[in-house]
């Protein structure tokens, strides 16, 4: 199947609104086409730097504003986040994500930790990722000069939607702040949630949105929203298996070659929910009890779910000859 960046809002709605069966079908057979179906990229996220943040988006238990039970802390100690990668990379992961709540990234002491931890993760052997909001095109280039592999940057939601969660940015910084990252030649990673009170015009906007990106993101991440008390979308019912595969495999088909990971809201799916989503498409996972600040999956039940299913961890920096990873005894 070719790789499109031309897809109609119409096209990716037929898609979208296919009959389950034949959607997970055809999602699976393009897959296959253009993916090792047996293989599931394993990523760590860690929160270093956690709460306190200006922003108001309405899901998110970090903001300040919100009462949550959430404990702020400043920057994590270096050492301290290395040790977490090792143990990571040690449980099986070839991506760690480092994540921290801040509105954008400002050229401070911090910056330079960031970038310290950044070269330390990268000497691992490790696929280093970062998730620290906004980015002007010369920190970009700072963070590629210190081996970031990868920049998250979601969406969260449609264009016409995005204002009903979020006021203190606006769409276009996100899209302003991806083109900066693949100016730098990082790979980029962005995705969204779904439970926010969006219709399903407004997912397929979003997907619309992430599949005519001039380059379609590296990584798609499919989020539900696990809503927290004291936040403003604390009520907001669960969303249900069929919602995320459809999301999934219409992902899948518009973008065949992005890793779509299976992310926030996979702790409330049992084994054979989540076989579903690998059989429509999804071939990358958070491993690791905590997403930020919610709950996952621990990493028993994950080995478990690998092994009944007979996936396997996809390698770092697959198809890059200059870098080999070596398979740690005990992982996945």
């Amino acid at each position: 199947m070719e790789v499109r960046n031309d897809w109609t809002r119409q096209e990716i709605e037929e898609i979208y609104n296919s009959p389950i069966l034949d959607l997970i079908y055809k999602a699976g057979t393009v897959h296959r086409d253009n993916n090792d179906a047996q293989e599931v990229q394993v990523c760590t996220l860690l929160s270093v730097k956690t709460g306190g943040c200006p922003e108001d988006c309405a899901y998110c238990p970090q903001a300040a504003r919100y009462h949550t039970d959430v404990e702020v802390h400043k920057l994590l100690p270096t050492e301290e986040v290395l040790d977490k990668a090792k143990e990571a990379k040690d449980s099986g992961s070839t991506r760690f994500c480092m994540g921290a709540a801040w509105r954008e990234v400002r050229d401070n002491k911090d910056f330079d930790r960031v970038l310290d931890m950044v070269k330390g993760v990268n000497e691992m052997g490790m696929e280093v990722c970062c998730t620290l909001g906004m980015l002007t095109e010369q920190q970009a280039l700072k963070l590629k000069e210190a081996g970031l592999y990868a920049y998250n940057h979601n969406l969260d939601t449609s264009e016409e939607h995005y204002e009903e969660i979020i006021s203190t940015r606006t769409y276009d910084d996100r899209l302003d702040t991806l083109e900066n990252v693949r100016s730098a030649k990082i790979s980029v990673c962005s995705g969204g949630i779904i439970g926010l009170g969006e219709s399903e015009g407004d997912r397929i906007g979003m997907l619309h949105t992430l599949s005519t990106l001039p380059e379609h993101p590296e990584s798609v991440p499919v989020n539900a929203l696990v809503p927290v008390e004291g936040t403003p979308l604390e009520e907001q019912p669960r969303v249900s298996v069929w919602e995320m595969i459809r999301m999934i495999a219409t992902a899948r088909i518009i973008m065949p070659m992005a890793m779509v990971r299976l992310s926030a809201g996979r702790v409330r799916m049992n084994m054979e929910e989540q076989a579903l989503c690998f059989m429509a498409g999804a071939n990358s996972i958070f491993a690791g009890d905590k997403l930020l600040t919610t709950p996952n999956p621990d990493t028993v039940e994950d080995k478990e779910m690998f092994q009944t299913l007979n996936l396997k961890p996809r390698q770092a920096f697959k198809g890059e000859a200059s870098v080999k990873f070596e398979q740690i005894p005990g992982a996945f």
